[in-house]
């Protein structure tokens, strides 16, 4: 089987980005950058197409929320390094647009979309769903709710819908001060009880070294499950400091996770406890962070869709061994708006949990006819 075409679909589709302002704002005893002015982006959405002589079509969104445009030099690139080969050989490719990288000025993972393509082909080519190629670990997967962290009324309110439809786990974005953001760590866990894992977010809150520390000793008392970005990915001693002295998990590595020798360097350095990963960059790259992690006795968790509105984080989730959750975000922006492009069934919890399609490959189903109406370019 050989490459003999790839391909671009470009759509447009309100983004998930927000446009703002950032002004000074107090924050405690010192000042921070506060965002001002939001509103919804209006954003092309980019799905690349690999087209095989057998047949065969791997289709997957260039990113998730993220990332969701590829340049046209990479397209090129892809062309030219791509067509003619076998997409079975997966790791051959991947290695060599790795290697291609430095020279095409990319940011790393710019392939991913590509690397999922060919995992789209290879179970449409072994008539077996990719979670079932990959071996099956779980029917389905446990999810965790974000729930809405701008008051505490609306996070206990979000917390109510979420236990109502059979979540277990549920995850704040608080980006209020120390002080505040224990206090309603606090009121949600009594609010929802012992028996529901709680999970803090801090990428909106800038957290200094000693107070990270302060409030992962007060998520420690709380019983809560993990500390996501409790400071800059990029302050290697400060994590380093924070694994060493907390009990929680110290989850990181969400601002790096595109570029795979980083992420190992990072788990290496002892500077993340629980690692950080998104298929957007590919599959296989995410699939060796995984041995890595268990490697050393760790999980990876896979953050937001992955590509395909769900469909590639679905899969990954019910393959992998030593993950926990997949994140769910409410409200259809990141999944049913799939249905916008004619995707038939972008993946959506039932009663907590996530379950992939049965279907081979990716399992996604499309409608054709309205994917090529709301298509507004073709590369």
């Amino acid at each position: 089987m050989k490459i003999t075409a790839i391909k671009l679909s470009v759509f447009e589709l309100p983004a998930t980005t927000t446009l703002f302002d950032l002004e000074q704002a107090p924050y405690g005893h010192r000042t921070r950058w506060q965002a001002r002015g939001h509103r919804r982006a209006e954003a092309p959405i980019h799905v690349l197409h690999v087209l095989t002589d057998e047949g065969l079509e791997g289709i997957c969104t260039v990113g998730d929320a993220r990332y969701q445009t590829m340049r046209g030099e990479e397209l090129e690139a892809l062309r030219i390094m791509a067509i003619g080969q076998d997409p079975l050989d997966r790791e051959q490719l991947d290695n060599k647009l790795r290697w291609a990288t430095r020279s095409l000025f990319s940011r790393p993972g710019w392939h991913g979309a590509f690397d999922n393509c060919l995992w789209d082909i290879a179970g449409q080519a072994a008539s077996l769903p990719v979670c079932a190629l990959i071996g099956r670990a779980r029917p389905r997967c446990r999810a965790y709710y974000n729930f809405p962290s701008g008051s505490l009324d609306a996070a206990i309110e979000g917390a109510d819908k979420a236990l109502a439809a059979g979540f277990v786990a549920l995850k704040d974005h608080w980006s209020g001060t120390p002080d505040t953001n224990i206090a309603w760590s606090r009121a949600i866990r009594d609010h929802v009880g012992p028996d529901v894992d709680l999970l803090h977010d801090a990428a909106g809150s800038p957290y200094t070294l000693r107070e990270a520390l302060r409030v992962g000793r007060s998520l420690e008392e709380l019983n809560y499950g993990w500390f996501e970005e409790a400071i800059s990915d990029r302050d290697l001693q400060g994590l380093q400091t924070l694994c060493a002295e907390l009990d929680i998990p110290v989850m990181a590595l969400e601002t790096l996770m595109h570029d795979y020798e980083l992420c190992v360097a990072w788990v290496r350095a002892n500077a993340t406890d629980l690692v950080r990963a998104n298929a957007r960059h590919g599959t296989t790259a995410t699939l060796k962070l995984a041995a890595m992690a268990a490697a050393h006795r760790t999980t990876i968790e896979l953050n937001g869709p992955g590509g395909l509105f769900g469909l590639v984080h679905a899969h990954l989730v019910c393959a992998l061994q030593n993950t926990t959750y997949y994140e769910y975000f409410p409200g259809g922006s990141r999944d049913e708006i799939g249905r916008e492009i004619g995707l038939l069934n972008p993946p959506l919890p039932v009663d907590g949990h996530i379950a992939p399609p049965t279907g081979s490959g990716w399992g996604a189903e499309w409608d054709r006819a309205y994917f090529a109406k709301k298509r507004v370019a073709e590369w």
